[in-house]
């Protein structure tokens, strides 16, 4: 009768700190994103394009939790993301107007260049991104971290410029569905990457005195 007891009370107490640790991580979770979520909406006040900078970054709120870099980081990571995949239809589509038998032809060359453009883009943030991700394992600081930021700010800067050469290259170009498309789909990417751009610069600015 007394294991029983015993045994009973072993399992009652198991399950309450088992229920009190559930509720504990729980708790820590949920202050994490709210107050990731909070600083997320507050950096993403400074960018050209707030809405869409907290929508398309508020997912990350519990890894970016209140770390500036991370946040920056997150933010170069979605351009690259999505300069991926504009690159990717840039190429399908132009692919596509190469066989086209009554194809505009300025179009076509705008639709190459636009593709050279992105495949430029890509790179520059993918040496951003892996740039970024040095300074946030070494630590980072004085005129290295200048350097290095340095570094990041000019290849999204270019990145970003080479996007809006793909559009500037359709100026030329008959209205068409591809045209429309096309431009369309770069604008928003450009949005992205101008909030990356910002958000590295608002870390940039505000982590070396």
């Amino acid at each position: 009768m007394e294991t029983q007891r015993s045994n009973s009370l072993l399992a009652f107490l198991f399950f309450f700190f088992s229920l009190r640790l559930i509720l504990a991580v729980g708790e820590y979770n949920y202050a994490n994103g709210t107050n990731g979520s909070d600083f997320i909406r507050k950096s993403c006040s400074t960018t050209l394009y707030p809405d869409l900078c907290f929508s398309s970054l508020s997912r990350y709120a519990s890894t970016v939790g209140k770390d500036p870099a991370h946040l920056a980081r997150a933010a170069v990571s979605l351009s690259l993301s999505k300069t991926k995949h504009m690159a990717a239809y840039v190429s399908n589509v132009s692919r596509l107007a190469d066989y086209g038998a009554t194809a505009d032809p300025r179009a076509t060359a705008a639709l190459h260049d636009c593709f050279s453009n992105f495949g430029d883009a890509v790179d520059e943030i993918r040496g951003s991104l892996k740039q970024m991700r040095h300074i946030n394992a070494g630590g980072g600081g004085g005129e290295l971290f200048r350097f290095q930021m340095s570094n990041v700010q000019t290849w999204m800067s270019a990145a970003l410029t080479d996007q809006e050469t793909c559009t500037d290259g359709f100026e030329d170009v008959s209205d068409s569905p591809v045209k429309s498309q096309v431009i369309d789909r770069v604008t928003e990417v450009k949005k992205h990457t101008s909030n990356a751009l910002a958000l590295v610069n608002r870390y940039a600015e505000n982590s070396v005195p």
